[in-house]
């Protein structure tokens, strides 16, 4: 039952900060050091239930989703799936080849509580040093663009580093406003996530047992419901407020986290 409760916690906070620049990578690794949560084969669990984030964003947008799948011929929806899948590139190439020994150097509490801190401190400065923004729908950023912003994303191998910030404020840095990089994010977030996922199942699924399908169906199951409410605000919430809220939370949670960690 215990682990049941903490695979919900778990689910919860990953749809809560998969698509807010705070790092969900670092939360669940936190949260779940803290917790003691070794079921679903860890890291595997960890990575799987972003699927259910993912689905609430397919849910969301799917009006959008359907349009492009339905006018693919026409040279708008061609440019958003070109942009996404160019966006995409630069982390399947590196990702295939060097993810495993980046994350082996680099998986650790403290490493993802420091880059929470250093991060937010980043978001801080990029949020003055942003270009006017140019680009305001993801259909009209260039071939050269879409691949600058997936090279931002490279960043997020870094646990704590946060892909939603990674690419948000890459692409602010490179010329959208805020209400495209925040689309442009989700919308990346949905081919680098699945391939992730399916990565992730087919080199652990003999480890993974029958309880610990279970537990990352229940993971699966509240990361969809708590980013819906994360996806449906979101823009609205940037809109009014920017990333300077973001960069302060992190800023505040990963200094109390290498507090706890240095003091236990």
């Amino acid at each position: 039952m215990l682990a049941v409760i903490e695979a919900l916690l778990l689910g919860i906070v990953e749809g809560l900060t998969e698509f807010l620049p705070v790092s969900s990578t670092a939360h669940l690794m936190l949260v779940g050091d803290l917790l003691g949560f070794e079921g679903s084969s860890g890291k595997t669990f960890e990575i799987v239930i972003q699927l259910g984030a993912i689905l609430a964003v397919c849910w969301v947008f799917r009006i959008r989703l359907w349009d492009v799948a339905t006018t693919l011929g026409q040279p708008r929806s061609f440019a958003f799936v070109r942009n996404v899948l160019l966006a995409f590139l630069p982390s399947a190439v590196v990702g295939a080849v060097a993810y495993k020994y980046i994350r082996q150097m680099l998986d650790s509490p403290l490493v993802a509580a420091v880059a929470l801190v250093v991060g937010g401190i980043a978001i801080l400065v990029i949020e003055r040093l942003a270009k006017r923004a140019r680009i305001h729908d993801i259909e009209d950023m260039s071939p050269a663009l879409a691949l600058g912003v997936g090279a931002c994303q490279l960043v997020s191998m870094i646990p704590g580093v946060s892909r939603a910030g990674a690419t948000i404020l890459g692409a602010m840095l490179l010329g959208l406003d805020r209400r495209a990089a925040a689309e442009f994010s989700f919308f990346l977030a949905i081919p680098t996530m699945c391939g992730a996922s399916a990565y992730a199942l087919y080199k652990n699924w003999a480890s993974i047992s029958f309880d610990g399908i279970g537990l990352i169906a229940i993971g699966f199951v509240a990361a969809f419901f708590s980013a819906l409410v994360v996806v449906r605000g979101f823009i609205g919430f940037v809109g009014r407020h920017g990333f300077t809220p973001f960069a302060w939370y992190r800023i505040v949670f990963g200094s109390v986290m290498m507090a706890v960690i240095l003091l236990r």
